[in-house]
């Protein structure tokens, strides 16, 4: 007991100083804050979304879309390879979700399964380290041959469009300026957003509600007035809204269904102007460059639609062919809008849809009233706590306990910012529970010293069977305790892994503050007082 080594005291110390540092950003101004070296660890909490304000979106993934443009991908596939293996065959198309097609002659039947099974992509399986085909071919004896996905394939899809989703929404919203945005997935199909500080959560909404597949197709101008009017599209054509003025109705624009150029080889979009009229300047990799260029130099004279999410934006006439691979996208832009369009080109498309869940406001006062009634029962509740240790165990072995459980709030505090974990209302519940349970440890070991003294023990030898037999309660409580802190965060979501993370945190400082701190504090004491007698 009355050993203690010098480099554990040294490191007993060390761990408090870096904790008192990592906690003092946090009573700092923020002038201070941003005059010290970029080196240090100054940062102060990170406040959640219910504390500091702002906005809770729960965003779902159609991911029926994602199913559907596969269907269409086999079916536009499949229809060239049936057709050059000069196979007859009907009612090919997408039904529900399944392909479906007839080939009434039974012995091409056998062919048309093995071209449509040809269509499969391989889907690896990382833990068995095999691959497995995503479609399932049946052929019926009336001739109807069934493709669909298989449901390994359905999984691996729904699960690379929500990881695809968060990845491409963490991009646009850090290109807005939002700080510390919160963007995870919740279950199998499901995204929460949430935006501390947000104050404009509408522009927010529009910029993650659109998909922004952007492509650039041909207008048909040869398509009769009557055919648009009555929505007969001729084979291969298609009529889209339009968000410009329409050079015919205003209304519908006939283009090509083939795609030019795609927007995925898009590189970089900035809002410029050109004629103090906004606009959005654009540049494609060496691919769609190429790609590009060939496009417009064999349709010099005709009208280029400049397609995203189904909507003709613009469909200028192609002057000259268009080698640098650059281009502007010109409109009815106010410079809000402008700037919107570029942002979304410059994050990426969505693979599927959004939609919105829930949605929910904080506003940043009721944030101040929670952080105002968090910081109350805290210092509420540790007062108390203060002078329940004073009485029960007296001055000197009280403040010790006392002083331990202000070091552990103070090291809470630094773990916390120091990992940048959001600090929420539950947080603060669970701080809260931690002040009345830190000093357990503490409890634990004084009452086995007074079972001790009260056997005929000496001082030493008291608090030395008292740390040593109340050790291994200590530890099955807070690793009990613990245990629960883990799965809580493991199952829970939002609110309750806020609680989950402030109690490990603090059951594992209270854990060092009451058997390292206070222990290291009495050794030192027993070690040159050498007192008769302890007054617990």
């Amino acid at each position: 007991m009355l050993h203690f080594p010098r480099w554990k005291i040294a490191l007993i110390l060390a761990v408090c100083g870096l904790g008192f540092l990592a906690a003092l950003p946090n009573l700092m101004p923020k002038a201070a804050l941003e005059a010290l070296p970029s080196w240090l660890p100054a940062r102060p909490l990170h406040l959640g979304l219910d504390l500091r304000g702002g906005s809770h979106l729960l965003l779902e993934v159609d991911a029926d879309t994602i199913v559907k443009e596969r269907l269409e991908a086999i079916v536009d596939s499949a229809r060239g390879d049936l057709r050059r293996e000069r196979i007859a065959y009907t009612d090919l198309s997408v039904v529900g979700k399944e392909v479906v097609v007839v080939v009434r002659d039974a012995q091409e039947r056998e062919r048309a399964v093995q071209i449509l099974r040809g269509q499969a992509m391989q889907i690896a399986n990382s833990v068995m380290g095999t691959t497995a085909p995503d479609l399932s071919v049946q052929a019926g004896a009336d001739g109807r041959i069934v493709v669909q996905l298989t449901e390994v394939a359905l999984k691996d899809r729904r699960r690379a469009a929500v990881d695809q989703s968060i990845e491409i929404i963490r991009r646009r919203i850090d290109q807005t300026g939002t700080s510390e945005p919160v963007i995870q997935r919740e279950g199998d199909q499901r995204i929460v957003v949430q935006l501390p500080g947000v104050d404009d959560p509408d522009r927010i909404k529009r910029l993650l509600g659109k998909t922004a597949k952007m492509t650039f197709r041909l207008v048909d101008d040869n398509v009769p007035l009557e055919d648009i009017a009555r929505g007969r599209a001729p084979a291969g054509i298609e009529f889209l809204d339009s968000d410009e003025r329409g050079r015919r109705t205003g209304e519908k624009t006939p283009v090509q269904r083939r795609v030019m150029v795609s927007g995925d080889t898009l590189t970089d979009a900035q809002a410029t102007f050109q004629d103090n009229q906004p606009v959005v300047s654009f540049r494609f990799d060496s691919i769609g460059a190429r790609r590009f260029g060939e496009a417009t130099e064999r349709n010099v004279g005709k009208r280029f639609a400049i397609v995203l999410d189904g909507r003709v934006i613009s469909a200028p006439v192609i002057r000259e062919p268009i080698r640098g691979g650059s281009g502007i996208i010109s409109g009815n832009f106010t410079v809000q809008s402008a700037n919107d369009l570029a942002l979304l080109l410059r994050a990426g498309a969505l693979p599927a849809p959004l939609k919105i869940v829930e949605e929910r406001s904080v506003g940043p006062s009721l944030g101040a009233d929670s952080i105002r009634a968090g910081v109350a029962a805290s210092v509420g509740g540790l007062a108390l706590i203060l002078i329940y240790m004073v009485m029960s165990y007296g001055l000197f072995f009280g403040g010790i306990a006392n002083l331990a459980l202000i070091v552990n709030l103070v090291l809470i505090v630094g773990v916390l910012s120091l990992t940048q974990a959001s600090m929420t209302l539950p947080g603060i519940a669970g701080i809260v529970l931690t002040i009345g349970m830190a000093v357990d440890a503490n409890v634990l070991i004084y009452e086995r010293v007074r079972e001790e003294i009260r056997s005929g023990k000496t001082p030493l030898a008291a608090m030395d069977a008292g740390y040593a037999r109340a050790m291994t309660t200590i530890i099955d409580s807070n690793l009990t305790a613990l245990i629960t802190s883990v799965i809580l965060f493991w199952l829970g979501s939002g609110p309750v892994k806020g609680f989950a993370v402030t109690s490990a945190i603090g059951i594992a400082t209270s854990a060092f503050t009451a058997v390292s701190l206070s222990r290291m504090i009495v050794a030192t004491w027993l070690r040159r007082m050498r007192p008769q007698r302890l007054d617990i």
